[in-house]
């Protein structure tokens, strides 16, 4: 069984869910499972992965299997399809015994067109039988970066899906995640997918998130500046423990924000209402760990912040990535310290993980820094991590001149040399000794001691070499070997400042010794052009909406948010902004014109024309 390849996609894009045009990269990969294909998809968050398996799904009589890893994204995907007029369901811990049978039910009877399900249901033999007995034909997996051990959240049990795949009947896989390096796509490809599959990889940038980072100073002054920007917008504010979550989420109270707390060690009723009401109302902000975030497609977020270092390079996307799903402007600012850069390292050296898994948390912890200490475009470097070149992005601190650069030719000469006289094999730590002609055991030990390069650094702190030694990953100087990622190899733009062709420039607020004192930096962070504000009000085509337009706007964001507690949805299950933002400026007071809203597709016209046409009505009288 398999898609109909006669079906329109674009048909089914306008008819079901109102969209006038597919994004970049989904028809390609749309038309490669419909036409049988294993598939990897490697999109940016708020790209449109979910289409591209939901579209083929509408496209054929039989059943897709989305495999996905939270019970939250399931619930929330599984509304939006309803809300559509497909019929979706989830399996999972959180059904009643009365959901399941009816499910139960549906699936044997066919009635079925998308099933979700976690990796750990999957495994069961009823659910395999129930998901055969349905019709199962394509397996959609989600977050797939989860089988590999480079992905920032490998999950073991992902490993199993292609022989559970066999087990219910399914000949078709389309893997689809948002992070993959080159060798986590190559053990996606490897371990889920057949040997002649399809692969998409499309640009990681998200051209709409506002980039910044700053050294972070004493009290929350910072985020307190930064959240003036955003009253009354929904965001995210990341900070690095249990205790600094309930105190940040207090302060922000206290500042007269809607701020709600989520951990871990909240008890379960609390985060899950802390959670329910971050969805479905406007202008919360949630001050939270690591904890919260994976699944969570609120895609009017417009602000994700920083109280601290995220954990990794990975890491820092996929939360940032939270921001702007729905295309309008958002803004990040991620605070750290020299403090928080130990802490995760001193993380990563007590885990209880393998040599191997730690060296592959500490390249990506280093190139983190280097996105924090990068001389150059954020968004530049950011890419850069993930194996993509770029211009000036002009949308981030860095370009908005936030930061005085000083000639760090001599220091970049000094640093690579210690690099290839090691063979590139050492971490920073190790090369900052041996600049600074400090004798250890492992110096004496590889003979390190004896090469031409130890001790002619000790002009600069160890923390400042540490500091040279990150700025040089971020201004793509040096490089992981592609074939040997233990290894650190010089570019073609390091090996001409080495030669001295070329000059390189450095940042001197991150080298606090004799240079700042030559040349005082302005304080770290401080853009000399105003953040802009991530406005929500723009129209389709990039214009600010009219006053009157804005008062309709707000009218249909209070109609929705009765319409959403009284469903209890999130309120973007009901309409995303996008689709609000359209509806104020087209003012439709017919069903015909309000069906060619952007977003509005035949189910939704059919239950919210009315009830949106006189909300327009009352405001136009």
């Amino acid at each position: 069984m398999a898609a109909d390849r006669s079906a329109d996609p674009a048909r089914l894009l306008r008819e079901v869910f109102g969209y006038g045009a597919f994004r970049p990269g989904q028809a390609d990969i749309i038309d490669a499972v419909m036409a049988g294909h294993d598939v990897l998809a490697v999109m940016p968050t708020g790209a449109g992965k979910s289409l591209c398996f939901q579209i083929p799904a509408l496209a054929s009589p039989g059943l897709t299997v989305v495999v996905s890893p939270l019970i939250a994204l399931m619930r929330d995907q599984v509304s939006q399809l309803r809300a559509n007029g497909i019929a979706a369901a989830a399996l999972n811990s959180g059904n009643s015994p009365s959901e399941d049978r009816e499910i139960t039910a549906a699936l044997r009877s066919r009635q079925i067109k998308l099933a979700y399900v976690a990796p750990e249901r999957l495994v069961r033999t009823d659910t395999q039988n129930l998901l055969r007995e349905g019709g199962a034909w394509l397996m959609a997996i989600d977050e797939a970066h989860c089988v590999s051990q480079w992905g920032h959240d490998f999950r073991p049990e992902y490993r199993a899906l292609r022989d559970l795949r066999e087990a219910c009947g399914i000949r078709q896989t389309l893997a689809v995640t948002a992070t993959a390096d080159a060798p986590t796509r190559n053990d996606i490809a490897r371990l889920l997918l057949s040997h002649d599959h399809k692969s998409f990889l499309h640009s990681f940038d998200r051209p709409n998130l506002r980039l910044a980072m700053a050294q972070r100073r004493a009290g929350n002054s910072q985020l307190l500046a930064r959240l003036a920007q955003h009253k009354g917008q929904s965001g995210i504010i990341y900070a690095a423990s249990r205790r600094g979550v309930e105190d940040l989420a207090s302060d922000l109270r206290g500042h007269g924000y809607q701020a709600l707390p989520y951990h871990a060690g909240m008890d379960q009723t609390r985060r899950s209402d802390n959670q329910d009401i971050f969805l479905r109302e406007d202008g919360i902000v949630m001050v939270a760990t690591l904890a919260f975030g994976m699944g969570i497609d609120k895609p009017d977020v417009r602000f994700v912040l920083h109280a601290n270092l995220p954990s990794s390079i990975e890491a820092y996307y996929q939360e940032i990535g939270r921001a702007g799903r729905d295309g309008l402007p958002a803004d990040t600012l991620t605070l750290y310290s020299p403090g928080d850069m130990q802490l995760r390292r001193r993380q990563i050296a007590e885990a209880d993980s393998d040599e191997v898994r730690k060296r592959i948390d500490h390249r990506k912890l280093e190139a983190l820094i280097a996105l924090c200490e990068t001389p150059r475009c954020r968004r530049q470097t950011l890419l850069a991590a993930f194996g993509e070149s770029a211009q000036p992005c002009g949308n981030c601190d860095v370009c908005a001149g936030g930061f005085t650069l000083v000639d760090g030719t001599l220091m970049a000469r000094k640093a690579m040399s210690a690099i290839m006289r090691t063979e590139g094999r050492f971490f920073a730590a190790h090369l900052a000794k041996l600049l600074k002609g400090q004798t250890t055991e492992a110096m004496t030990r590889h003979g390190h001691d004896q090469l031409p390069t130890f001790g002619i650094g000790r002009d600069l702190t160890e923390e400042e070499w540490r500091s040279v030694f990150t700025q040089l990953h971020g201004a793509g100087l040096v490089r992981h070997d592609t074939d040997d990622r233990d290894r650190l190899v010089l570019t073609s733009t390091g090996r001409a400042v080495l030669k001295g062709e070329s000059a390189v420039q450095f940042r001197n607020s991150s080298l606090q010794g004799k240079l700042r004192r030559r040349a005082p930096a302005m304080a770290e962070g401080m853009e000399t052009s105003p953040v802009p504000a991530a406005a929500v009000e723009i129209s389709m085509d990039g214009q600010r909406l009219s006053v009157r337009q804005s008062s309709l706007l707000n009218a249909l964001k209070a109609r929705r948010a009765e319409l959403a507690r009284a469903q209890r949805v999130p309120a973007f299950v009901i309409f995303h902004d996008r689709t609000l933002i359209d509806m104020a400026v087209r003012a439709p007071l017919t069903q015909a014109d309000f069906a060619q809203v952007h977003g509005v597709g035949a189910a939704k016209c059919a239950q919210f024309s009315e009830t949106f046409i006189n909300v327009i009505e009352r405001a136009s009288a």
